[in-house]
């Protein structure tokens, strides 16, 4: 008839359904049993006393978005695909690192323990800064040299 669609044409329009490659979760998972003890770490160093800004968090953010930039920039753009590198950096690795979780909970008890200039301060400067510490780690992952290859570059 008319108008039907034939059998492989129907399913060409169907959305295509990933699957979970277990060997890709370990990768995660190992970034992120590295990332966590990292963030930790940066927390233990940088201390901020209660209802002032939390220095802990945004440094960890920006260094986070700044490596989360450089290393994508230089894994996507001048290394070839592999399978397990991004997942264990970006998503693994720099995913437990950062923590927006955090971020919203102490801009949260901010303003309900009336820090409000101090919170919209945290807010604002963590936004802009996470977003020019990713464009410089792109930049400057650009500005790295090309692996020889073949003795060309």
């Amino acid at each position: 008839m008319e108008g039907e669609l034939e059998p492989r044409q129907a399913t060409a329009h169907r959305p295509r359904v990933r699957r979970v490659e277990p060997s890709v979760l370990a990768a995660i998972a190992l970034g992120g049993a590295f990332g966590a003890p990292a963030r930790y770490g940066v927390a233990q160093l940088i201390h901020a006393a209660p209802n002032t800004y939390p220095w802990a968090t945004f440094w960890t953010n920006v260094s986070g978005s700044f490596a989360l930039g450089f290393l994508l920039a230089l894994v996507l753009e001048r290394f070839p695909p592999t399978r397990y590198l991004r997942p264990f950096v970006a998503t693994g690795f720099l995913g437990a690192y950062t923590t927006y979780s955090t971020f919203a909970v102490e801009t949260d008890l901010l303003i309900k323990n009336g820090h409000a200039a101090v919170a919209l301060a945290y807010a604002a400067t963590s936004l802009v800064a996470g977003f020019v510490a990713v464009w410089a780690g792109m930049w400057a992952a650009r500005g790295v040299p090309l692996p020889i290859q073949g003795g060309r570059r």
